[in-house]
Parts: structure tokens; sequence; C-alpha cells
């Protein structure tokens, strides 16, 4: 165990702790704070939207691979090194995409960026399991989602102040400021925490194989990405539903969704302290049917002729919900997997943005003035989260 790492009671000390977490930001940081830049990007380069789209699009393309390839790497050659590798990589994509002369230039460093970016965040979970166990390993998770949920709540306000001053250019040399400070936080405060006598001998990809024999693994996996998919569901959706459907104003619907951000941070503060006294199945397994009931709401208020701003509490309470989910089953489905947690991880992360990219454009498919769809997308991807819990309960109570 790293000198360190840890306090007296087993967790994770502040510095580690704030450490991961600023790794883990990458991709709120790396999106959130380039949004507002969109339409000075499209007259620079005199592009449609659905070119300057791609270059967000290359991105998250590039995180969902680039989890797959770190997290397996360091299982095989330990945490530090990959995780420097990818913040070196990081740095340098961020500087051209910088002084991108063209549009295609800029979506190749942005693919590059999320590729080497997806190092901090599968490496980041996978130190976590390194150094804790017992209701630790979901403790951390959940604060670390807790601090996660600040940054896309705050970074697009971030980003608009940022572009007139300094534009889209200086929005991405912040960046590699940004992922430069990561790599020295990491030589300062981390160390490695897989020794060689516990990294994997079934190769690169080996450790992938072994995650399809652990039926616990894959269910809390996918329990963690059907709660995820309708929290994806809402997000897309909440222009439209809170200023079309609703009738507000920009500045409440910015009210709401950060009442909603709120919402979400609370509940990981809430569950890292819950798991201590209950256990994390019980908090999940409570969690994910009062997450189908709070869609199921939505879903109803939508399809009656009731008052529109109805819809804002069940969307809070389901988000809510979600913030109870994340960081439990993500402990749940990593615990079981603790030989290859570096794969584990990455599959996690891959599946997450997979699942975020199939669900959002459906939200739309009833137009801009409908909740409906949302609210359909929403308990659909609720009720398989619910059902899993059920099962995955029914299962550890026969274990």
């Amino acid at each position: 165990m790293p000198p360190h790492a840890l306090n007296s009671r087993g967790a994770v000390r502040g510095p580690w702790l704030l450490v991961l977490a600023f790794l883990s930001m990458t991709a709120p940081l790396s999106t959130d704070l380039y949004l507002p830049s969109f339409p000075r990007v499209q007259q620079e380069f005199a592009a449609t939207a659905s070119g300057v789209q791609l270059t967000l699009t290359a991105f998250l393309l590039g995180m969902a691979a680039g989890q797959l390839a770190f997290g397996s790497i360091s299982d095989k050659f330990g945490r530090l090194k990959p995780l420097l590798a990818g913040n070196v990589g990081a740095i340098l994509a961020s500087v051209v995409a910088a002084l991108a002369p063209n549009l295609e230039v800029l979506i190749g460093a942005r693919l590059v960026q999320g590729i080497c970016g997806a190092a901090g965040i599968v490496i980041a979970r996978a130190i976590i399991v390194d150094l804790t166990h017992g209701s630790e390993t979901p403790r951390t998770l959940s604060l670390l989602m807790t601090v996660n949920g600040v940054a896309p709540a705050i970074a697009p306000s971030i980003g608009a102040l940022l572009e007139d001053p300094i534009g889209w250019r200086g929005i991405m040399w912040t960046l590699s400021g940004l992922f430069t400070l990561m790599m020295l936080s990491v030589s300062t405060v981390l160390r490695e925490t897989l020794p060689p006598q516990k990294r994997g001998e079934h190769g690169i990809a080996g450790g992938f194989a072994q995650l399809f024999k652990q039926p616990r693994y894959l269910g809390y996996a996918a329990l963690f990405a059907t709660s995820f998919a309708a929290m994806m569901a809402y997000i897309p959706a909440s222009p439209f539903v809170y200023q079309v459907v609703m009738g507000l104003p920009p500045v409440a619907y910015g009210v709401l969704f950060g009442l909603n951000a709120a919402g979400l941070i609370l509940a990981g503060y809430v569950s890292s302290h819950l798991v201590r006294r209950i256990p994390a199945e019980r908090i999940v397994g409570t969690a994910a049917p009062m997450l189908l009931v709070f869609c199921l709401l939505i879903l109803v208020v939508a399809l009656l002729p009731a008052p529109r701003w109805i819809l804002a509490l069940p969307i809070w309470c389901a988000v809510t919900s979600v913030g109870f989910i994340m960081g439990n089953s993500s402990a749940l489905a990593l615990d079981a997997v603790r030989h290859v947690s570096g794969s584990g991880s990455a599959l996690l992360g891959a599946v997450q943005f997979v699942f975020g990219a199939i669900v959002s454009p459906l939200t739309g498919l009833g137009g801009e003035d409908a909740a409906v769809p949302m609210g359909v997308v929403m308990t659909a991807a609720a009720a398989i989260a619910a059902t899993l819990a059920l099962v995955l309960r029914r299962r550890a109570r026969r274990a």
C-alpha cells in the first residue's frame, strides 16, 4: 500500500481523493467548457453546425475508446505510467487543438484528446478499488461522483465567461493547462497502487474476457448504465421541457437545472455516509425502484392535462435518485472483479458513454414541445434498472 494513501480508518486521504476527483473531471471540463464556443468555431472555419458538432462527437468517441484501452493497459503495466502517458498525450492534443488551422485538424485533435484524457477517468476508479475495501469502496466512489457533479453544473457558465475574452482557442489552451496541472498533481501526490505481483497475466485484452465470467459484475454494470441512461434522457430534453413545455424563461431553466444538479450532488454525499451503516446493495435496491416510480410520475403528468410546472418535482426526484445508484452500483460491480479492476472500470465507462449516446436522440422523436418521449425513455431505462436491482438483491440473499 502506498504511504499516506489511507488514514487510520482505511479511507482515502484528502490529497489523494482530490487528485482522483480532478482526474475524473476530464470529460465534463473538456466538453462543457467548450460548448459555448460552438458558434465562434462555426464562424471562424465557415463550417456547418453538424461539422462543428463533430468536434464533440470525436471527443466522446475518443473517451469511450480510450477508457477501454487505458483500463486494460493499467491492469497489465500498473496505474501510474499509463496515467502519466495519457496526461502527456492530452496536453499535446490540446495544444494542437488550440493551433488548429482548419476544422479537420480540430476534429482529429479532439479525438486524440478524448482518447488520452480517458486515462484519468478510468484509472482513477481503478486506483480507488486498489486502495479500498468493504464499505469504503462505494463510499469513496460516491464522494468522487459528488465532486464530479459540480463540474457539469458550473463548467458551461465558466465556458461562457471565458468564450468572449479568450475565445475557443484560449479555452483549448486552458485545457492544456488543466491537463498539465493534472500531470503535476499525479506526479506529486499519487504513487503506484498495483504492485507487479498483482498485475494481470491475461494480456492486454484478456482482462475483458474475465469480466464476462462474473455475472455479478455484469449485473451491476448494466444497472449503472441503465440508471445513467435515465438521466441522459432528461439532460438533452431539459431545455425544451422547461422552456417550451413549461413555458419558463431561460433564467428559470438555469435555476431548475442547477437545483437538479444539486440534488444529484446531495444524494451522492448522503449515500457516502449511509453506506457505512447500510449495505450498498440495500441502498441500490431501494433507490432503483424509487427511480422507476418518479419516472412513471413524469410520464403520467406528461400524458395528463395537468399543469406543466408539476413536471419539475418528479424530474428533481428522479435525478436525485440516480445519485444514490451510480456510485454504489459501480462499486459493487468493480468489487466483483478486483483482479482486473482496470478492465472493469474501462468497460463500465465505455458502456456508460454508449448508453448515453443511444438514449439522447430518442427524447427528441416527439418534437421539441413534447415531454412524453422523455418520460417514455426515462421510464423504460428505470424499469430495466429496477428489475436488475431486484434480481441482484435476490441473488445476494440466496448467496
